[in-house]
């Protein structure tokens, strides 16, 4: 274990990252509003830690090993979480796990909250959790990788541990920093794009810059307590809905139909059809209830809402327009485990992903097959390419561990006192990046306990660092390399 290697770049990254609260600096400069020392103390604070853990070890520049990258990821997600919440310890008025739960939901694009009243906070505060959506929404250390080239590595250890996904290996360009900067302006020009669109449906610029932010990172805070419900306008639903599925297909496909011109791309990519033929089913289903039941008489209102709440849901945005967990019937549990479901691997979305529920699927008829046909020989294929063994057996490693993970921290929450309802909900808004439940934590997370938000902000770090990552460490096999 190379920990003075780690130590140099972690303590980089930190310095980096305080950079980012100029932006907020700045904002709360031109509403002068009472946040300016908060984001300039968070900035000393965050920019002092990282250079007293760079300083001792900057002379260490040795070649890291995968294992290396994993403890940098994790610890990074874990020290960031800390020094992030900050800002929130000030004008919110959040006690340290309300903070950091506050935090960890921003950088892992989960969009849930406990803070009410943000109509009233100041604008500096609301820029800060939009941007905290953004950073997160790529992944920060495929960011990190993408414009700090003084970290001289060459950052594949940290791209895999980042993103441990059965097409993890790929690369959209031969080396990892071209591949990242290309994700990088994929990504700032969605971004403008949503925002200009936001601009001209009749946002202000600050909404729509905040609100494009959580958007193309599929993460769903807002700058108002009712969320894009606060504009009422179809036209804003429509642009939302467009840049979240876009935001939940593989940036990779984004790159290709870019690179050769070609918007059949999206159709070649097996995850996107998968994706959008889901979404398309769940929203057929949820209009016929909503009609059937009479919650909403006009075919488009019912239409409007149950698209918008679908999109929103499996690609765990969480953005609002209405409250589902009031529907009738089973439409509360079906969008809610819609989220299990999630978007696509090289996407912003959580959840398992469109790709291992395909493999899974796959592996499952194979099964069958074998039952009926003992002495057939089989394979699982992919857009006609044979997956190999490895891959399948990792990802029913995967999903066990995701199943595994769910219903034990769903008995750990419920132990807080909570209703069993709230306690499976939440971690499974949680885990897969929703953002809102059922139960208590339909709307916010302001009434669960301090114990209860570390549960739910180790759930989103699990569910954002895809299980492997963060329960490596846990691994005694780990530290004896």
């Amino acid at each position: 274990m190379q920990l003075s290697v780690t130590q140099r770049i972690l303590g980089l990254l930190l310095i980096s990252f305080s950079f980012t609260l100029f932006p907020p600096i700045a904002v709360s400069l031109w509403y002068q509003d009472e946040a300016l020392w908060d984001f300039i103390v968070a900035f000393f604070v965050m920019s002092g830690i990282g250079i007293v853990l760079w300083f001792p070890a900057r002379d260490a520049k040795k070649e890291l090993h995968l294992h290396d990258g994993f403890l940098i990821t994790a610890m990074f997600w874990f020290v960031l979480s800390m020094v992030g919440a900050l800002p929130f310890l000030f004008v919110p008025n959040l006690s340290h796990a309300q903070a950091v739960f506050e935090a960890v939901s921003g950088f892992t694009t989960t969009g849930a909250t406990v803070i009410s009243g943000l109509d009233s906070l100041p604008k500096s505060i609301l820029y800060y959790r939009q941007q905290l959506h953004w950073l997160g929404g790529l992944g920060i250390i495929v960011l990190a990788v993408a414009i700090l080239p003084m970290l001289g590595i060459g950052g594949m250890q940290l791209y895999r541990a980042e993103t441990p996904a059965p097409m993890r290996d790929n690369k959209l360009t031969p080396r990892l920093a071209h591949s990242a900067k290309s994700l990088l302006y994929i990504y700032i020009t969605l971004t403008i794009s949503c925002a200009l669109a936001y601009w001209m449906a009749g946002m202000t610029l600050f909404d729509a810059i905040g609100h494009s932010y959580s958007t193309v990172a599929t993460g769903g805070f807002s700058t108002h307590d009712a969320s894009l419900a606060y504009f009422n306008s179809p036209i804003i639903e429509i642009i939302a809905m467009i840049f979240i599925i876009l935001g939940s297909l593989n940036f990779t496909v984004h790159f290709m139909v870019w690179h050769k011109k070609d918007l059949r791309q999206y159709w070649h990519d097996i995850q996107g059809r998968v994706f959008i033929y889901i979404v398309l089913v769940l929203i057929i289903v949820t209009l016929a209830v909503l009609m059937w039941q009479g919650v909403y008489s006009n075919f488009w209102t019912a239409l409007r809402y149950s698209s918008f709440e679908v999109i929103s849901i499996i690609s765990s945005t969480g953005f609002g327009i209405a409250d589902f967990s009031a529907w009738p019937l089973f439409l509360p549990i079906l969008l809610l485990t819609s989220g299990f479901i999630g978007g696509c691997v090289g996407s912003t979305a959580g959840g398992l992903r469109i790709i291992r529920f395909i493999l899974l699927y796959k592996q499952a008829g194979q099964e069958i097959m074998r039952l009926i046909h003992p002495h057939a020989v089989t394979a699982v294929k992919i857009a006609n390419k044979k997956v190999p063994n490895n891959v399948t057996q990792a990802v029913w490693g995967f999903a066990f561990l995701y199943i595994a993970s769910y219903v034990f921290l769903s008995i750990l929450f419920m132990a807080t006192g909570v209703d069993m309802v709230t306690a499976f909900s939440g971690i499974a808004a949680t885990l897969n990046m929703t953002g809102p439940g059922l139960g208590e934590v339909a709307i916010t997370y302001g009434s669960i306990s301090d114990i209860g938000l570390w549960i739910l902000s180790f759930s989103m770090l699990l569910g954002r660092l895809e299980i492997f990552t963060l329960l490596v460490l846990l691994s005694p096999a780990f530290w004896r390399r």
